[in-house]
């Protein structure tokens, strides 16, 4: 993770002497903003990253002479059969559209969102999937 922060911070250096140069070059206020706020962001990461990795243990991607089977393993758990995502996605879209069509639209994609949400973060709560 140290390299990635470091990673970061200097992409964000980067971003912030291309937002200078091209503000002043441009005189653009919608592009400036857009750099300045990548540089930000980009600050937020690489901070959030190296914070990080002082209170973690350091793994093979910080480690010089390690293999690329050092970093295998487990990384974690991923559902392998929901359908939330789906529903996630579909009350999204219809969110997204309600843009484009009109506000009214969004009394549809709520409820879908919610339920979604609700089932998603209460999967592994019922069901035959209770005991994992």
């Amino acid at each position: 993770m140290k390299i990635q922060g470091r990673m970061f911070i200097w992409l964000s250096v980067f971003i912030l002497i291309m937002a200078i140069v091209y503000g002043v070059w441009s005189k653009e206020p919608a592009g400036t903003t857009a750099l300045f706020l990548a540089f930000g962001l980009s600050v937020m990461i690489g901070f959030y990253l190296g914070f990080t990795a002082r209170r973690v243990d350091a793994g093979a991607q910080d480690n010089m002479e390690a293999d690329v089977a050092d970093d295998a393993g487990e990384l974690g758990f991923f559902s392998p059969h929901s359908w939330q995502p789906l529903m996630l996605g579909f009350g999204g879209a219809i969110a997204f559209l309600s843009i484009a069509v009109g506000w009214w639209l969004i009394y549809f994609a709520a409820p879908i969102i919610m339920i979604g949400l609700f089932g998603w973060v209460f999967e592994y709560y019922h069901g035959e999937n209770r005991t994992q």
